[in-house]
């Protein structure tokens, strides 16, 4: 996860241009492997419900959006503390598939492994105990579960009302699953359906 933040606050890295892309899902996917596979379980024993809420996910997330197309201009979503509603993918990559293949790799299977590790794998079991590895995945305490949600809406600045409620749905399945690759699988259709959405349609401030 530091690493994934670091890039975020990165920007764009100076000289690489275009290359930029399949870099950063090079060096994240190596630092998966590296520092993550001990505690890496894809084990989806409740896959059909995971592609179900994914989806679900991914209708309340652009759902506000489609119902009222100024919705998001109010400023309890834009504002000086969340940010403003833009993509931060330059114009000029929109019509490289190379682009555009390795950003979807990256939002539909480096995020949602790294995010989910995170959130429902780490912190919401950490807030509970700092000896979190003798917490179960899954076990439900209610201070670590709204945290967990909060902080997750935080990450997600002007869209925070909707990331709320997709982390409230993705810490539910993991208190519900005990599955850290369900979340991953839910998560990861999530992400994945948002970005067939977001090229297809130019819904570009998804991305």
């Amino acid at each position: 996860m530091a690493v994934f933040i670091a890039f975020l606050a990165m920007g764009g890295i100076p000289g690489l241009g275009a290359a930029e892309y399949p870099v950063r899902v090079g060096i994240l996917g190596a630092v998966i492997w590296l520092f993550s596979r001990p505690v890496l379980d894809l084990r989806m024993p409740n896959w059909i419900g995971s592609v179900v809420l994914g989806l679900a996910v991914f209708v309340v997330w652009v759902a506000p959006d489609v119902l009222w197309p100024t919705y998001r201009e109010h400023w309890l979503f834009q504002n000086s503390m969340t940010g403003k509603v833009a993509s931060s993918l330059p114009e000029q990559f929109r019509s490289d598939p190379m682009v555009l293949i390795f950003r979807a790799i990256r939002a539909t299977l480096i995020v949602p492994i790294v995010e989910e590790l995170f959130w429902r794998g780490w912190l919401m079991r950490w807030l509970i105990s700092n000896d979190f590895t003798s917490i179960p995945l899954g076990t439900y305490a209610r201070d670590a579960f709204w945290i967990t949600a909060a902080l997750f809406a935080v990450e997600h600045g002007p869209y925070w009302e909707v990331g709320l409620l997709a982390g409230v749905a993705y810490n539910w399945w993991m208190v519900k699953t005990k599955s850290l690759g369900d979340c991953i699988l839910a998560h990861a259709v999530t992400n994945g359906v948002l970005s067939a959405y977001t090229v297809y349609g130019g819904h570009w401030q998804y991305w």
